[in-house]
């Protein structure tokens, strides 16, 4: 899933594109993406596009006074043209989903693979119509989150960490690839409980969470749409590297698996040595 360095850097490679050129068409090829009925998406056509901007891991473009805003979710992505194919975007079983035409003869495709859909497309007046939206937590990236302010989120909180990190109404943008890099980045248990961190735990937080963010978006900056996944792969340290050696330490990279996702950690780094073999231990490690 994209998270927030990959939209970031999708957001100003499009608003480097995409901002001052007219929406020529807008084109459903997947009815069920579209979340929002009024305004239409036809009503975007004829806009000029004036900004591009990032709201956790939504993407906004701004044409006019109205808003597409997507959530590429688990399988989505944009595919980028200099030139867009001439063919109508028509429902069917390919990936794509919406096609936007701009007046250039450039634009670009949101795609979804694989077989559970959950791409997510809004045409709206102002992006805070939206409730997934108007709900996120602070951008750990956004000059005003300071020290003070990552106190304030963990504060008598019960969350385990890494899911405090996920969570997008506390804190937006962060999934569970970089997540599980911030926490390495600040030696801690994923299992261990926000609240109870103390002083030089939230040190290391704090500038594990900047400093991993940071670079992420730095690598990702100013790369083609199209390399965008592979650089994300690329630059992590453990997250997707089960077996292989912490970069660190030299331990071997461990995996705990749910039924939905996995994450990956360095014992020695992380845990004092201890394996969380499954959520149960966790309560050995906090």
């Amino acid at each position: 899933m994209p998270e927030l360095p990959e939209v970031e850097a999708l957001a100003e490679f499009l608003r480097g594109r995409a901002v001052g050129r007219v929406v020529a068409a807008l084109e459903v090829a997947s009815i069920t993406v579209l979340k929002t009925f009024d305004p239409p998406p036809t009503a975007l056509a004829g806009l000029e596009v004036t900004s591009v901007d990032r709201h956790g891991k939504w993407l906004d473009l701004g044409a006019d006074g109205l808003h597409l805003v997507w959530h590429l979710s688990r399988g989505g992505w944009v595919r980028w043209y200099e030139s867009v194919p001439e063919r109508t975007a028509r429902p069917g079983k390919g990936p794509i989903a919406l096609r936007v035409r701009l007046d250039d003869g450039s634009g670009f495709d949101l795609t979804e693979a694989g077989t559970r859909k959950r791409l997510a497309v809004h045409v709206v007046r102002a992006p805070a119509e939206i409730p997934q939206v108007a709900s996120l937590g602070p951008d750990p990236l956004d000059p005003s989150f300071d020290r003070d302010a990552l106190v304030g989120l963990l504060a008598g909180s019960r969350q385990q960490v890494k899911g405090l990190l996920r969570d997008q109404h506390v804190l937006s943008g962060v999934g569970n690839a970089y997540s599980d890099e911030v926490l390495h980045a600040a030696r801690l248990s994923p299992f261990a409980v926000a609240g109870r961190l103390d002083e030089e735990q939230v040190d290391r937080l704090h500038v594990a969470l900047h400093a991993v963010l940071e670079a992420a978006v730095a690598a990702a900056r100013g790369r083609p749409a199209a390399e965008l996944k592979d650089a994300k792969r690329q630059g992590m340290r453990v997250h997707g590297r089960t077996g292989e050696a912490c970069p660190v330490c030299g331990d071997v990279v461990r995996e705990v698996s749910f039924a939905d996702r996995s994450l990956q950690y360095c014992a020695t780094c992380q845990t004092g040595g201890k394996e969380l073999a499954d959520r149960r231990m966790s309560r050995l490690l906090r």
